[in-house]
């Protein structure tokens, strides 16, 4: 073997050994979530189909919070990872001061219409009266936990973007845990607590929301804490650095919040079917989240890892390495949709459905396993490779059109003009992802998002 061949052999197993350190701890955080959340909408569909309809309409509002707030923070992460790649740890600690301040702003807003205007904000999604009068105290009370989340979601991408990821993953278990066993006690009145059904689900989760806060801020103080500072220097931005980071975060918070309110319209078309359809249709996603997750801690550890090589200004190894971790993506796609595929069934039977929304919940399953792998490969190089190397805007443009011209206009004429099984207007609706792989990857060859962002800052 030549010695080009072991220098790559060794590269290669480098990058799998570093790969496995920061990807694994994110995997195991977004399982432990997933099935967590999982756990609690088999809770939840105990109490019936029309309750678990209610609890997806309802979490469509936090649903846009988080991934409004995700998107912000996934293009401050850009900075965060390319910063510790050149060891300019003050700077990271300016960038999550200035996300704090913007995603408690956020906040604020949110709160101000999810608790002054539940009515008009739940009437988007559904018309059914008995789901309304449901949905309405889960965001009531729910919508305390905006606050929270103001300070914890920054901190979770700081953490993950400086390589310390086995903090979110401890985080999650712990926070997720609590809200799994409080949905227990507060669905259900157990312990002497009184059975509040769907507000009780809320109820758990803004007491767990507050423990991640809390939690969060203890590793933030941990000497081990490599961008650990004076409280001040969080506060210390400055115009240049301001104006960078808006202009690569704000195409990813456009990217985030059109696309998520993109998924929640697939809500609005799926939840038309019927209640059985879109409970079928809640089911699956609850399940689908559980094997997704896993496979896109790969996109995350690809935003640490190239935006760490652009920081160090190795931008001609950035693009060798972008291809090798999209072809991990793919193979691990295929891989986790096999196994999805193969435990559909079993799977689908574990929610208190009818025998038709086992049947449906079953086949929209097979369907998510199926596209898996090219789910996975848009997602990593959405949200790893071209946001590493701050190609917001054309990442924000590819999904967005993709989602809006494609997606939402088939979601509604499959389930109001054609009227088909809510299985197959989910497989129409995928049509977007074959879309939207033929336009990343003629961006991803062109190298025009292979960047250094934080040159002179």
């Amino acid at each position: 073997m030549s010695k080009n061949c072991d220098a790559q052999l060794i590269n290669n197993k480098q990058l799998y050994k570093k790969l496995v350190k920061i990807a694994l701890p994110i995997s195991i955080q977004g399982v432990v979530s997933a099935t967590l959340g999982l756990i609690d909408n088999l809770m939840v569909g105990f109490l019936g189909e029309a309750e678990l309809a209610a609890v997806g309409v309802a979490t469509q509002v936090f649903f846009i919070h988080y991934l409004l707030l995700f998107g912000f923070n996934s293009g401050t992460g850009t900075f965060y990872a390319q910063f510790y790649g050149a060891k300019e740890y003050k700077s990271i600690r300016k960038t999550v001061g200035f996300a704090i301040a913007v995603s408690f702003v956020v906040g604020v807003l949110f709160f101000c219409a999810s608790y002054f205007a539940t009515d008009t904000l739940l009437h988007i999604y559904t018309n059914d009266e008995a789901t309304l009068e449901m949905a309405k105290p889960y965001v009531k009370i729910g919508s305390i936990t905006f606050f929270f989340m103001a300070v914890s979601v920054p901190l979770e991408m700081a953490f993950k973007a400086t390589q310390q990821t086995r903090v979110p993953m401890i985080i999650s278990a712990v926070v997720f845990s609590t809200n799994t066993c409080l949905n227990y006690v507060f669905i259900f009145g157990k312990f002497g607590a009184p059975a509040l059904g769907v507000a009780g689900a809320a109820l758990a989760t803004a007491i767990a929301r507050s423990l991640e806060f809390f939690i969060t801020l203890f590793f933030l103080s941990r000497k081990d804490n490599c961008f650990r500072g004076p409280l001040k220097e969080f506060f210390e931005w400055n115009r240049e650095m301001v104006v960078r980071i808006l202009k690569n975060a704000a195409p990813t918070t456009a990217n985030e919040c059109l696309w998520s309110i993109g998924q929640t319209m697939y809500v609005a078309a799926f939840s038309r079917i019927g209640t059985t359809a879109y409970a079928a249709y809640q089911a699956a996603a609850s399940i689908k989240s559980i094997f997704s997750f896993a496979g896109f801690s790969i996109g995350d550890a690809a935003l640490i890892l190239v935006g760490e090589k652009l920081g160090q200004g190795k931008t001609e190894e950035t693009y060798e390495l972008g291809k090798k971790l999209l072809k991990i993506g793919v193979v691990v796609g295929i891989i986790i949709g096999a196994l999805l595929m193969i435990c559909a069934k079993p799977l689908a039977g574990l929610f208190n459905l009818t025998d038709l929304g086992k049947h449906y919940a079953f086949m929209i399953l097979l369907i998510h396993g199926l596209v898996m792998w090219i789910h996975l490969y848009n997602g990593i190089n959405i949200t790893g490779t071209l946001r590493a190397g701050g190609d917001t805007t054309f990442a924000m443009i590819a999904e967005c059109s993709c989602v809006w011209l494609v997606a939402v206009p088939i979601a509604f004429f499959a389930a109001l003009v054609l009227n088909v099984p809510i299985y197959a207007a989910v497989l129409m609706v995928n049509l977007e992802d074959v879309v939207k792989s033929i336009i990343i990857t003629k961006r991803f060859k062109s190298k025009k998002w292979v960047n250094n962002i934080i040159g002179g800052l």
